[in-house]
């Protein structure tokens, strides 16, 4: 008999993850993150193995398996195409098929799962039998199709503690081996993925093996394999059950209907990417709203509400608002208003009754520091006053230390009766106990208004946390243990989130470092934390060149599906892309737009220009200008209030940050040309190990105001060493 073969793989892990393996000309690339190879060994002697019963007659046996019957040869190159591998392969040509086997006793159907022998010191693998044949020199063989343990997957051996360790994925390898390499059986469960808790645990045999997902090692994905019979047998809801959260009994409000569909963007910046979502669902007849956006940006939050009114948008972190989240659901259960499948009734912010003087629920800005400090002055002159103040009414809800007294936790916005908004005040919950009525009234009305997010409610949740703490840009990233670093820990928080409030759909970009850092190490969290919440999972990257952007730009993006939702795909590209590589051939796509398609109609500017808007002057000169032209109203999915007035042909905010005049004039030395900064000005040479350093041929050059051109700072910072990406 012949050794055992070894499964198709390509490089070490590692190698995958911190090389560029991206074909960067392509709008998708996916990584490869091959698994180590399985040698699977003999471990039965030959007498206690044989093919059992009359073989598979010929002409079923050449239907089903053709690539087998093509040569008198024992194997035969040729390309076989299945989901992990297209490749030319030695193929082992077969004499006969079989269904049924018995190997050191005990019977095997194709179908049956079983143990097979690993190297020494490695855990038996697992494969299922779908193929029983005899070589033409009589050899017996199996073809298995591998279950991955969590370690083999890209979730890798150290996220593996996120998956239920009974749990195994069946993957798209499949490989031939000896017969002889079988073990023993294992029955393994096939148990849908939105089985709850107690029917998980009632199906589950005792090998303790269980499998509800297929793993596709060539596109990073998890997905469904659950039939449509498993679904309808489960006899549970479809809310997704996490295997690393506590059991949650509460009731998920489920506000979802053909009309409207709510999203919540986290670390939403200006809102760009909720934006393009809600853009695109509308193409494809879905009304995608942002209800709600979140962002320690107190300028982001500003642009994003004045362009989306509809959105209801909190300055605060996202640590502090999902702590908000969990009080909130708190208070809906305390009154009753978290019955099970109870219909909502969906108030638009438009239609409250609060004055216009009122908060609308968004947040705790930075903005209002002055007031709450005029608010502190007042509570302290009357400290002494005997005097009682009723609450008229609640305003808004916050989570944190809105008063800068070092006291976190639940906060209301009071308005006090008899008072103005000048002095309204955060009062922490516990001083509220006397006012029931008013807490009942504000948390009902938040509720039938949509506040704040309740699990089951959201349809989607998009948003990128911060990248800084992987960024190759920062030279003191933690690659030791990266969820130490206080700016990746807010990956924990976005996954947090997401397990609390159990969307249909989730999608999360971040910059390509963050497969490379420490060896895909947050990459690789990432995904093990939504395939251990239930959630199908699917990572790549896109560049956004390929989708009529005039800039590279190649950004990872992570799908997450509800168990009852369709995984999306990425999209196929629409344009060729400048990048190191070719571009692909395999479409017909429109050329790639260059930075003059973009910015050529734009003025000139001076330094001292103060115009918010002004003439453009020209006419738009490409398809890329005449869509950036466009009014508020002819955008697709855009809400137009009194306060988008029509500014047809009106160019906004085309003003430089003006530069001191000697700053200004070191900017006009620098040579127009691509690449060019303080290393192409007069007085300084890049000398050996691209370092900055003077040009002792000259002397030094001087400004019109006698201070040197190039300054002291740019030649000591990073030791002078500080290049950009042309010259290095």
């Amino acid at each position: 008999m012949g050794k055992g073969s070894k499964r198709k793989h390509q490089k070490k892990i590692d190698e995958s993850i911190d090389s560029e393996s991206e074909t960067q000309s392509q709008g998708l690339t996916t990584l490869l993150d091959p698994p180590k190879p399985k040698k699977a060994r003999k471990v039965v002697p030959d007498s206690d193995l044989c093919l059992v019963g009359p073989p598979i007659a010929p002409a079923e046996a050449r239907q089903r398996w053709p690539h087998r019957y093509q040569s008198k040869n024992k194997v035969k190159k040729q390309a076989v195409i299945e989901a992990s591998n297209d490749e030319e392969n030695e193929v082992l040509q077969a004499k006969n098929h079989y269904v049924e086997a018995i190997v050191d006793g005990c019977r095997y159907k194709l179908g049956d799962n079983a143990y097979v022998k690993a190297e020494d010191g490695n855990l038996d693998y697992i494969a299922r039998i779908v193929e029983f044949f005899e070589t033409v020199d009589q050899e017996p063989f199996f073809k298995a199709q591998w279950f991955y343990r969590a370690e083999d997957t890209v979730i890798n051996k150290d996220n593996a503690h996120l998956i239920d360790k009974r749990r195994v994925f069946l993957s798209d390898i499949h490989d031939d081996n000896p017969l002889n390499c079988i073990i023993s059986k294992v029955e393994i469960a096939e148990i849908a993925p939105d089985n709850d808790s107690a029917a998980k645990e009632s199906r589950i045999p005792d090998s303790g093996l269980y499998y509800n997902m297929k793993y596709s090692l060539q596109h990073l994905t998890f997905k469904n394999i659950f039939t449509e019979i498993s679904k309808k047998d489960s006899g549970t809801s479809s809310v997704v059950s996490s295997e690393c959260g506590s059991n949650n009994t509460s009731s998920e409000v489920q506000r979802f209907d053909n009309s409207q569909k709510y999203l919540l963007d986290l670390y939403s910046g200006c809102g760009a990417m909720s934006t393009g979502l809600c853009m695109g669902a509308s193409l494809a007849g879905i009304k995608l709203v942002t209800k709600w956006a979140v962002d320690i940006n107190s300028f982001a939050c500003k642009s994003l509400q004045w362009n989306h009114p509809e959105t209801k948008v909190r300055n605060e972190a996202a640590e502090d608002f999902l702590c908000l989240l969990k009080e909130w659901e708190k208070l809906c259960q305390k009154f009753s208003l978290l019955e099970p499948n109870k219909p909502s009734e969906t108030v638009s912010s438009e239609t409250g009754e609060e004055d216009d003087d009122d908060d609308d629920g968004q947040g705790c800005e930075e903005e209002k520091e002055q007031e709450q400090e005029k608010e502190r002055q007042y509570d302290s002159s009357s400290e002494d006053s005997s005097e009682e103040f009723e609450v008229e009414r609640l305003l808004d809800i916050c989570f944190g230390d809105p008063n800068k007294a070092k006291k976190r936790g639940l906060y209301f916005k009071v308005r006090w009766k008899g008072y103005d908004k000048s002095y309204d005040t955060w009062e922490p919950i516990e001083g509220l106990s006397n006012c029931e009525e008013r807490l009942k009234e504000f948390v009902s009305k938040g509720y039938k208004s949509n506040i704040l997010p309740l699990p089951g409610s959201v349809y989607f949740i998009c948003g990128g946390p911060p990248c800084q703490g992987v960024s190759g840009f920062n030279r003191f990233r933690n690659s030791n243990a990266p969820l130490e670093d206080v700016k990746n820990k807010q990956l924990v928080v976005y996954m947090d989130t997401i397990e609390h409030l159990k969307p249909r759909y989730v999608l999360m970009e971040n910059v390509v470092d963050i497969l490379k850092f420490a060896k895909g190490f947050l990459g690789r969290y990432a995904v093990g934390r939504l395939v251990s919440m239930n959630y199908q999972a699917r990572m790549g990257m896109m560049a956004a060149g390929s989708y009529g952007v005039p800039q590279f730009r190649m950004r990872v993006f992570l799908w997450g599906s509800h168990p009852s939702e369709k995984l999306p795909q990425y999209p196929l590209p629409t344009h060729e892309v400048f990048s190191r590589g070719g571009v692909p051939n395999e479409f017909e796509l429109e050329s790639a737009l260059t930075l003059a398609d973009a910015i050529s109609d734009l003025p000139q500017v001076n330094n001292d220009e103060s115009r918010d808007q002004r003439n453009y002057g020209t006419t738009a000169r490409t398809e890329f200008q005449k869509f950036i032209r466009l009014r508020r109203k002819d955008v697709i999915n855009l809400t137009v209030d009194s306060r988008h007035a029509p500014s047809l042909g009106m160019l906004c905010d085309h003003q430089p940050l003006q530069l001191n005049p000697d700053d200004y004039d070191r900017v006009c030395h620098i040579p127009k040309k691509k690449g060019a900064n303080f290393r192409d000005l007069p007085g300084v040479v890049v000398g050996e190990n691209n370092r900055v350093e003077w040009d002792t041929t000259m002397d030094r050059v001087l400004l019109k105001s006698g201070k040197p051109l190039v300054p002291d700072y740019a030649m000591k910072f990073v030791k002078g060493r500080s290049t950009n990406g042309n010259k290095s």
